[in-house]
């Protein structure tokens, strides 16, 4: 039992010693708490937006659209709505109300500064008062606000900005880098809540949120879909999955890591592969198409039976569109959402004790990972072929992340 404890100690230890290394090459450049917003692109949308509706004013606190419209965080309390409210009126001007705690904070380090912020007594007024009262009306806000219509912020998040997509590729190669280093010092002695705690530090070392991070050792990824951690050792392998956000970005993976891996592993690891492969081409014709999540869904099922495990859907979700949410959507049998092309997709087939995830760009000419780098081993994956949603001659191949053996 000593001899375990020590191994564990030295296996975070070296993460721990690894992550500052990278830290010192790579430097603050780029990690600070508010990034560069396409507030051109988002001032077109919005106007569209207030013509169509006919209101004259929109606003929005929830973190995720916060961060959408200033690349900036409005959180503090991670369990409540945001401190700050982000507004865009008729006359094409943003502003953002909070109280007087937070307002030179978000003016310094959160907002662009073109971006005016009024500030209310935060022992007098509420963040609701303060919109009601700075707001011209009919209005619409992402929360509640007395005599305001409440709106799907959505889609208008989708598609994604030529901006957004080059701050995506610089936040996925963050959480990808310390994914894989968590996941390259691990033991089988390890506790699941040991490795969470590790990579949600190192996370956080960059300046990033993680509100999802699953670790299933060998017993429990067989048992459940969604493996929160828990005092359990690794065992034979373990499942890694991480939802990490940064300047309302969101970015999924998952790693898989054996150490005496079970005969069934890799064929199912690869089932599940190919059946994200299989979605994330549909994802690119139903673009094409201006057709529904609910007809890539329909490519996943066939994907499934094609893999003859037909009903294995039914026991997980298996993801949709990314971008400023950890899903946009979740798709199912009858959804009807868009499918939009350039846009971000975490698709997450799982077959028993297996998944495959990572976030992808889908766009018309292109289909793009984000979370597959040099540094993973990779394995090349072809879509499944006769699928209702692709052409015959599709013939998609990506790389996606393979087993790593230790």
């Amino acid at each position: 039992m000593v001899e375990a404890s020590g191994n564990c100690g030295a296996s975070q230890q070296n993460r721990r010693d690894d992550r500052r290394l990278r830290l010192e090459v790579v430097g603050d450049e780029g990690w600070g708490m508010s990034t560069p917003t396409p507030l051109k692109e988002r001032r077109e949308r919005l106007s569209h937006y207030l013509e169509t509706t006919d209101l004259e004013a929109v606003w929005f606190a929830q973190p995720n659209s916060f961060g959408w419209l200033t690349g900036g965080s409005n959180v503090v309390d991670r369990d409540s709505l945001g401190v700050a409210a982000v507004g865009f009126d008729s006359d094409e001007e943003f502003q953002v109300a909070t109280n007087s705690i937070e307002a030179e904070r978000l003016a310094a380090e959160e907002l662009p500064a073109e971006i005016e912020v009024a500030a209310v007594d935060w022992y007098t007024d509420s963040l609701t008062e303060a919109v009601a009262e700075r707001s011209p009306m009919p209005a619409a806000a992402d929360f509640d606000v007395p005599e305001f219509e409440q709106i799907d912020p959505t889609p208008l998040r989708q598609p994604l900005a030529a901006e957004d997509i080059d701050r995506y590729r610089s936040l996925a190669t963050e959480v990808t880098a310390e994914l894989n280093s968590v996941c390259r010092s691990l033991s089988a002695d390890e506790t699941e809540q040991a490795v969470a705690a590790e990579l949600r530090g190192g996370l956080e070392h960059r300046g990033i949120a993680a509100p999802v991070v699953l670790v299933g050792g060998s017993e429990r990824a067989q048992q459940y879909r969604h493996y929160t951690p828990t005092t359990a050792t690794l065992g034979a392998y373990a499942l890694v999955s991480v939802t990490a956000q940064r300047g309302g970005l969101y970015v999924s993976a998952t790693r898989t890591v054996a150490f005496d891996p079970p005969g069934w592993l890799q064929t199912r690891h690869r089932t599940a592969a190919q059946i994200e492969v299989t979605a994330l081409a549909a994802t690119q014709q139903v673009a094409a198409d201006d057709g529904t999540a609910g007809e890539v869904f329909g490519a996943i099922q066939e994907a499934y039976a094609a893999s003859g495990r037909a009903e294995e859907w039914r026991h997980h979700h298996q993801g949709g569109a990314a971008g400023f949410a950890g899903r946009e959507w979740i798709a199912t049998p009858d959804s009807t959402e868009r499918v939009f092309a350039p846009m971000a997709y975490a698709w997450n087939p799982t077959v028993q004790g297996a998944k495959s995830e990572g976030t992808v760009v889908v766009s018309e000419d292109e289909i793009e990972p984000l979370t597959v780098v040099e540094e993973w081993p990779t394995i090349a994956v072809s879509a499944h072929s006769g699928i209702d949603a692709l052409e015959s001659d599709a013939g998609v191949t990506l790389s996606r992340p393979a087993i790593l053996e230790l």
